[in-house]
């Protein structure tokens, strides 16, 4: 094969120094369920491009050129070290250092979910990344100009060839391959799944916390993936300066006045602070909340309204089961992490 300059060759070698990282194979990365999961809401269709997509959604999910400014990355909200989550602050920050008005929520087992974000505001994992991606509080960009930035970039046209066939990404692609990379963040191997795939048990003090789990916290925070993906009112009184109402902003019905996404109870040891808006610090205090701490709201949900009334043994147990949910396979996982092998090449 003949090269046309040395930028064509350099491009060529950079796409295979690519694949040999990846150790790209025509082979299925998400296909299906864990044996104890349902089967999952997202499952794009298979095609032996999957991998090189999911790869090129890793690689965008840490480009700072996504930001108006480049200054910010999904991953700036979204760590892999706190199941993408973050910890630094309350609220999410934007590019110029600008505060939202929620907490940005860990990613994982998102393919199980039909409706994304706190409220609910989007329906499909193709198009979330639309909204950060717009919000003038986060990144403030436009999908046509993040386009025009990857294609004059010399480090995607051949990770975009790879994923999709063609040297030239699309907007399309783009929310495509971030999607691919979302829905391969499957969080499944904590001492619960271990326990319920037969290969450890529950101590005593877990097993009692389990039950204690069972009888007050399940039927909104469903297991196995610990939510059963609904909106509810769990009686916080609003944030009189956020002024966030919920799901009331996307649907404008009263009932749905104070609702926001149950959140899984998965890896909580890596995605405090807790609530929408990060309120509470530490477990104590989400339990002391339901206890005695909640506003008694007309949309309150109907799991709440007699009180949740556990003693201190209870919770103790309770804490200790909750932290049956932490894992850290997926906390830790290298393959989820920033590709400075992919960078680096691209600096030099």
């Amino acid at each position: 094969m003949f090269f046309a300059n040395s930028m064509t060759l350099r491009k060529w070698c950079y796409l295979g120094l690519v694949l040999t990282i990846w150790g790209f194979s025509f082979r299925k990365p998400f296909d299906g369920s864990p044996e104890h999961f349902p089967a999952p809401a997202y499952q794009p269709e298979w095609s032996a491009q999957l991998e090189a997509q999911k790869q090129l959604g890793k690689v965008l999910f840490y480009e700072e050129a996504l930001s108006k400014d480049s200054t910010i990355s999904c991953a700036s909200c979204h760590s892999p070290y706190n199941a993408f989550a973050h910890t630094d602050h309350d609220l999410s920050h934007g590019i110029r250092d600008q505060i939202g008005k929620r907490n940005a929520p860990g990613l994982f087992n998102l393919a199980w979910q039909k409706n994304l974000m706190w409220d609910g505001a989007v329906h499909h994992l193709e198009m979330q990344a639309l909204a950060p991606l717009t919000d003038a509080s986060e990144m403030d960009n436009t999908l046509l100009e993040v386009v025009n930035r990857l294609n004059n970039s010399h480090l995607y046209p051949p990770l975009t060839a790879a994923a999709f066939g063609s040297s030239a990404i699309t907007g399309e692609q783009v929310l495509e391959a971030l999607a691919q990379f979302q829905a391969s963040l499957v969080s499944a191997n904590a001492r619960y799944d271990k326990v319920k795939r037969g290969e450890t048990t529950f101590s005593e003090q877990e097993a009692r916390g389990y039950q204690v789990f069972q009888q007050h916290c399940n039927a909104c925070h469903t297991e196995p993936l610990f939510t059963n993906f609904s909106f509810e009112n769990n009686g916080l009184p609003v944030d009189t300066t956020l002024n966030d109402w919920g799901r009331y902003a996307v649907t404008q019905l009263p009932e749905d006045s104070l609702k926001f996404k149950v959140p899984s109870l998965r890896n909580l040891r890596y995605t405090f602070p807790y609530m929408h808006d990060g309120r509470f610090e530490n477990l104590r205090e989400v339990l002391r909340h339901y206890e005695k701490g909640m506003a008694f709201t007309a949309s309150l949900s109907e799991q709440l309204r007699e009180g949740v009334v556990i003693n201190d043994v209870e919770k103790s147990d309770l804490l200790a089961f909750l932290l049956t949910l932490n894992d850290e396979s997926f906390v830790f996982n290298p393959e989820h992490q920033y590709p400075k092998e992919i960078f680096n090449q691209s600096k030099d």
